[in-house]
């Protein structure tokens, strides 16, 4: 296995194979030493610089049915809202005088949030905060849609493509959202020039090495500035309600993995490792992440954004999700920076 691990450190291609052996086989002793290669090739890039980045989640209707999801559209006891532009500014305004100097608008697939007010939102931010970066992570839409929030100067955009094997996609998805073209939106928007993530969960239910290794070799063709992983976790109301959830060993190794395959990737640590876990986002920062999200989000409403159960910081105000994350990240020698957090070119 060391063998696979130090072919990958020095930037050599897996093939499928090759990786479904690392993720399948691995002894702790391998990832332990993957780790090790992994924290040394995010240091050469990042150092012990920690991105933070605003979360803001505006809205939680959605019109798709996603299987794993908490605010999918079948869920009868989501208490529905959505912030309005005073709302979401007042946010910024927050996060600004925290340090954040990037702002993440995350929701579900909201009908009510048209191509306009998506771009007026943009605009009105960046007109306001010119030197912050605005996130997008709003789900599938068409090149021009995406198109016109770049020009209303979006930078970068998030859509988890959640499973490269299109098999796999229609276990976890409804029968109208279609694999292909999730793929293709990331390709758009790399097109168009955003600054693009994606990312898929571990141990998703019916999830196997095999997919995993597809995963891999996708985000190495797609080349994104940023990948988003974590751990399944299940959602009382969904059809997965009692599939068995994801672990931290494996996210943690996925993310040692990621790092080495992409070395200047913009790498979060989620909440979602701080809820399977409650040293979760420090570990997965020790491993090769140097990203994490505290939410800007209003106290009122984040519980109603339950995406999967026993979501932490649910209760905290902004400037405690801020500051506790910055002593946690102190705590195991990483420094919290006031940043774009751009992602670096590749050495």
């Amino acid at each position: 296995m060391r063998k696979l691990i130090d072919k990958l450190y020095n930037e050599t291609a897996l093939t499928k194979g090759e990786y479904v052996r690392l993720i399948r086989d691995h002894t702790q002793e391998d990832a332990d030493y993957l780790f090790t290669l992994s924290a040394k090739r995010r240091e050469e890039y990042y150092g012990k610089d920690v991105y933070i980045r605003g979360l803001i989640e505006f809205t939680n209707y959605c019109k798709n049915d996603c299987l794993y999801c908490g605010i999918r559209r079948s869920s009868k006891n989501v208490e529905r809202y959505r912030l309005s532009n005073d709302d979401i500014m007042s946010c910024c305004e927050q996060g600004y005088g925290l340090g954040f100097r990037t702002f993440v608008l995350q929701g579900g697939e909201d009908p009510y949030f048209t191509d306009d007010r998506i771009c007026s939102l943009v605009s009105t931010i960046k007109s306001e905060y010119p030197d912050c970066a605005v996130t997008l992570s709003i789900g599938e839409k068409e090149h021009e849609s995406y198109q016109a929030y770049f020009d209303a100067g979006a930078d970068r955009y998030l859509l988890r493509h959640e499973t490269a094997d299109d098999s796999h996609y229609a276990r976890l998805h409804p029968a109208e959202m279609s694999p292909w073209h999730r793929k293709k939106c990331l390709y758009d928007l790399k097109s168009i020039g955003y600054q693009v993530g994606c990312g898929f969960m571990v141990g998703s239910p019916y999830q196997t090495a095999e997919n995993l290794a597809d995963d891999m070799l996708f985000i190495k063709a797609l080349s994104p500035h940023m990948v988003g992983i974590g751990p399944f976790i299940s959602q009382h109301e969904t059809p997965f309600s009692e599939m068995q959830s994801g672990t931290l060993e494996q996210t943690l190794f996925m993310l040692g993995l990621i790092r080495l395959t992409l070395p200047n990737v913009l790498l979060p640590s989620t909440t979602a490792l701080g809820t399977i876990h409650p040293l979760g986002r420090e570990k997965g920062i020790q491993v090769g992440a140097n990203v994490v999200m505290p939410n800007l989000s209003p106290v009122s409403v984040r519980k109603k954004y339950l995406l999967y159960d026993n979501k932490i910081c649910t209760g905290d105000e902004a400037a405690e999700c801020r500051y506790c994350l910055q002593n946690r990240m102190k705590a195991i020698g990483f420094s919290v920076v006031t940043s774009r957090g751009d992602c670096l070119p590749i050495k």
